[in-house]
């Protein structure tokens, strides 16, 4: 197992130092792929069905845009008997994007309520009966002839996302062998954003995206929710939930041996007996607390950055901002190019899945916001020089490709799955509703404010994004730590004996946080 490598101590770290940063081969080889249980990915699978929903809310609501707003005018014509005003329309519509983003914030801050009381499985249980009660509000609207109830709709599916976007990441992280943990962690952000391709083609004129299917195509998210709502009665609770937060040994034990296939699950067992132990040396985590002690501020400062460094990447406005650019190179149909943005989007989110236990957490988030950077600068080059070299339009249609492609790479899966490994069990829930609240309430601030900056700054509007992601690059560098192969609980450690100005980690430990990246800071 690969726990039993690795405790708070130098000597456990060096030994799995070795069969983490080499290509596994011959037996280790087999023992890595042994952990790929069939409940272990069965588990997982049904988990981040979650996430596809969470993509899909996201995806779903652009491409019938115009068709939504003609419903709108409608239904304001049958009440008032006259045509909605444009100002009032405007505000119609950007409630019903915006609210999707507000639910996002409270659903994401109330994580640690719901899985310090029903447990990881169980709340993701829960969790979709706002997903049955908002796809139906949604469905329904073009037939009750409100659109309020659409607008209700969607901040339900908000809340219900922003909790799935604590549950998944959480749960995953639990029932993951460390050596899996990773990989397994990046599957949310690739159901994330299949669930986004999904709907765009969905929402294709020649689908879904119709006068008459559109309440259809909206209502499609109940779909997911039901079928992981079933087979999640068949997947395992999280054991360290049950070791740890609920005392229930034989439970833990139970199911560990489902996940991990095999009766010798000692070694786990052991790892979570001592992070319980620590965490009973220490009184009970509230959101303030992480805020005043020492031993959790570093880390909590860490998982916020790295959910701004997501969301004011630039991400979301390259979308936004990409049918105009496509437009302008001579794009006949624009919506296909974006959604051939979104197919390069899971395309490299599946080149992060297999270089995530390779090259690490942080080194492929340094590489991811890099590249981001080198592209966003590319983006604003072309859009100032498009009108005197036509060819420069071409630029910005590789650029854009370009920065989704380093987004997958890292910025877009890392920061919702290292969260968690950042805190030990008790901690963990109300760290990952902070951080949590964080990526929304950024979400809600660039779709807000992207417009108004894209009017002020025009051609240099992705210069800002620049300068962000310049910023990022230079805090991960000097202030977040390597992750890989690394047992929660030696995670926290890490981050206490910071705190606490404990002496200086052996050097071969220091050469293992590094991971050869010119970083051995905790």
């Amino acid at each position: 197992m690969a726990q039993r490598q690795w405790g708070t101590g130098g000597r456990g770290l060096c030994a799995a130092r070795g069969a983490l940063s080499e290509p596994p081969r011959g037996d280790a080889g087999t023992s890595r792929l042994a952990r790929m249980t069939p409940v272990l990915v069965f588990s997982v699978i049904v988990a981040v069905l979650g996430s596809f929903s969470f993509g899909y809310n996201i995806g779903v609501i652009n491409a019938p845009e115009q068709i939504i707003q003609s419903f709108f005018n409608e239904t304001w014509i049958e009440r008032y008997g006259n045509a909605v005003e444009k100002s009032t329309l405007t505000t119609l519509w950007s409630s019903t994007v915006a609210i999707f983003t507000v639910g996002g914030m409270i659903g994401a801050f109330s994580v640690g309520l719901f899985v310090n009381r029903f447990g990881r499985r169980n709340s993701m249980l829960v969790n979709n009966i706002l997903a049955v009660i908002g796809g139906v509000c949604m469905a329904f609207t073009k037939l009750a002839s409100s659109f309020e109830l659409l607008i209700v709709g969607r901040f339900i599916i908000g809340i219900h996302c922003g909790l799935l976007s604590g549950f998944v990441p959480m749960y995953v992280g639990e029932i993951s062998p460390t050596s899996l943990r990773g990989a397994m962690g990046t599957l949310h952000q690739l159901s994330l954003v299949i669930g986004i391709l999904v709907a765009q083609v969905l929402g294709l004129e020649s689908l879904l995206g119709t006068a008459q299917q559109w309440p259809l195509l909206l209502g499609l998210t109940v779909v997911p929710a039901v079928v992981q709502a079933v087979a999640l009665f068949f997947c395992p609770k999280s054991p360290r939930f049950l070791l740890i937060n609920k005392q229930k040994e034989n439970e833990a034990r139970d199911a560990l041996v489902k996940l991990r296939g095999t009766t010798d699950v000692n070694d786990d067992m052991r790892e979570m007996r001592e992070e319980h132990r620590r965490m009973e040396q220490v009184p009970k985590v509230a959101i303030p607390d992480l805020f005043r002690s020492i031993d959790y501020r570093q880390a909590i400062i860490v998982a916020v950055m790295l959910q701004l460094s997501q969301q004011l990447s630039g991400i979301n406005a390259i979308f936004y901002y990409s049918t105009g650019i496509f437009k302008n190179a001579g794009v006949s149909q624009p919506v296909y190019a974006t959604i051939g943005a979104g197919i390069v989007n899971v395309a490299f989110t599946v080149v992060s899945l297999f270089l995530v236990e390779r090259a690490g957490r942080r080194s492929l988030h340094l590489v991811g916001l890099a590249g981001m950077a080198a592209c966003s600068i590319a983006m604003t080059l072309s859009l100032v020089l498009q009108a005197s070299a036509s060819w420069m339009n071409y630029v910005s249609i590789v650029a854009i490709f370009g920065f989704v492609a380093f987004f997958e790479i890292g910025p877009g899966p890392i920061p919702w799955f290292i969260v968690s490994e950042l805190f030990s069990q008790g901690p963990r829930p109300a760290a990952v509703a902070v951080a949590g609240f964080s990526n929304w309430t950024s979400n809600f601030l660039v779709a807000m404010c992207f417009p108004y900056v894209q009017e002020l700054l025009g051609s240099y509007v992705f210069v800002v994004f620049t300068c962000f992601l310049v910023f990022f690059f230079v805090f991960t560098y000097f202030k977040v730590p390597e992750t890989k192969g690394r047992t929660f609980d030696d995670i926290a450690s890490g981050f206490r004996d910071k705190a606490g100005g404990a002496k200086a980690a052996p050097t071969d430990e220091l050469n293992h946080l590094s991971e050869g990246n010119g970083d051995s800071r905790v």
